[in-house]
């Protein structure tokens, strides 16, 4: 009898391991590592520079913890970024950067792989195809990854309809990224790909895009149409405000700080993630998106990052932050918040006060002079009513931004050489000339209206 038990008790433990979706990650996981474990490769870009924009390299920094203590090695994860923070002079804590308003310091340890004019689109997508000829500059490590092997690329930074930034050289537009991806895949030479990315409307960078099969799967902490946010807004000194982190970018790290990594999965991540960047539903959140084989998201958080055991768990914080309040802002009024923040604690009638207002004055001078160019090349190509509708127009879901890349970026081209270069704020004009373009304008019909919007 009570062999039979037994016999009893396994069966209903393995029909719960069998019929669970957690049961059934566990079961795959033990398999496929006794038949083809393979090497987990990371690459974390910070796409921007300067001390306003502070919380991109501080989550990626965090990100490599995060995985250092999850077992990567160094000689798999390679790291963008312009590393212009952690000795900047505003910094009150030279050599330390931090990615909470309470946490530990994330920089130390951190591989300069691709700093300064090395961290760029053409090194970025060497490292992915693991081109080590094409690269210029840096520590030389790509991607050297095997048929059995697990890969996870994060990126932070500005975005627009269509790109993202990087602090030197050329944007990288979304055409360009899928085609890396898609050469990535005709190699034949990994499992799988995860790939988080922080951005405002980074859901335009894979939306009508990235094709099924090629086993990638993606997040982004935006819809195509929408901006992300910042959070973790303090003074760090006593002269100026900056965000420590990205509301969407803070909420999957501390998530996988937090939690069992070789329990929950990427869609569990996704769902929490989700909940945590809309922000309540309030304007100051965002919706994260999902794109491209989403039956990977029921694979388990460490295959891609490592495990967080008691033995390898790295908590940035002294606390549990996840949910602490804190201010967020649109990561496109960062710079102007940092501006004013600096004007209001300058002393009255000080150098640093009129300094301030002359900056805080000159950025919002050059917003209103984007705004109301783009404004005017509208208006001069399809009359005063409909030239805001045609600008406007957001494409519906599963359509990409534009028909023909090439046209979009000559435009932006085009109006940066006439109206003076799109700042992170600027950027949000690129679905409109985007737009433009699939409208059928014409490059010298776009140059003579930027002409007569930004004359010399």
């Amino acid at each position: 009898m009570v062999q039979k038990n037994g016999v009893v008790s396994f069966l209903v433990v393995l029909f719960v391991i069998v019929c669970t979706a957690e049961g059934r990650n566990l079961l795959e996981s033990i398999v496929e590592d006794d038949n083809a474990t393979g090497t987990k490769w990371a690459v974390l870009v910070a796409g921007s520079n300067e001390w306003d924009n502070y919380r991109h390299q501080a989550d990626v920094c965090h990100a490599y913890q995060l995985l250092k203590k999850g077992g990567l090695k160094d000689e798999n994860i390679i790291v963008f970024m312009y590393d212009d923070i952690a000795y900047n002079k505003n910094n009150p804590r030279p050599g330390v950067i931090i990615n909470s308003p309470h946490g530990h310091d994330v920089y130390k340890g951190v591989p300069k792989d691709y700093t300064g004019k090395d961290c760029n689109a053409d090194n970025f997508f060497a490292v992915i195809l693991g081109n080590k000829s094409a690269l210029t500059g840096g520590s030389g490590k790509v991607v050297e990854n095997g048929p059995n092997d697990y890969i996870f690329i994060y990126y932070a930074d500005h975005g627009a309809p269509g790109l993202i930034g990087m602090p030197s050289g050329d944007d990288v537009y979304a055409d360009d990224l899928i085609k890396v991806l898609i050469k990535k895949h005709t190699f034949g030479i990994y499992s799988k790909l995860v790939f988080y990315m922080e951005a405002c409307e980074s859901g335009s960078m894979f939306d009508g895009l990235l094709p099924k099969g090629l086993n990638i799967y993606v997040t982004t902490a935006s819809k195509p149409d929408e901006g992300s946010w910042a959070t973790y807004c303090i003074s760090l000194g006593d002269e100026d405000v900056v965000c420590l982190g990205d509301l969407y970018s803070v909420a999957w790290l501390e998530d996988s700080d937090l939690h069992d990594r070789q329990v929950e999965t990427l869609e569990k991540q996704y769902q929490l993630v989700r909940k945590r960047t809309l922000n309540n539903g309030t304007e100051e959140g965002s919706h994260v998106m999902q794109y491209g084989d989403l039956h990977i998201s029921e694979d388990p958080l460490f295959r891609y990052m490592g495990s967080n055991s008691a033995k390898n768990s790295y908590n940035t914080s002294t606390n549990d932050e996840s949910w602490l309040p804190s201010r967020t802002v649109n990561q496109r009024d960062v710079h102007l918040m940092h501006l004013w923040s600096k004007f209001r604690s300058a002393p009255e009638g000080s150098a640093r006060k009129t300094e301030a207002q002359r900056q805080l004055r000159e950025a919002i001078s050059q917003r209103e002079h984007v705004d109301n160019s783009v404004r005017h090349i509208g208006e001069v190509l399809f009359g005063v009513e409909k030239g805001p509708e045609v600008l406007q127009t957001v494409r519906p879901a599963g359509q990409p931004l534009v028909d023909d890349w090439d046209c979009l970026k000559s435009f932006v081209k085009i109006f940066e050489s006439q109206c003076g270069k799109l700042t992170p704020y600027g950027r949000k004009h690129v679905r409109g000339f985007a737009n433009l373009c699939n409208a059928g304008i014409r490059r010298e019909q776009m140059a003579a209206a930027a002409k007569q919007a930004c004359p010399s």
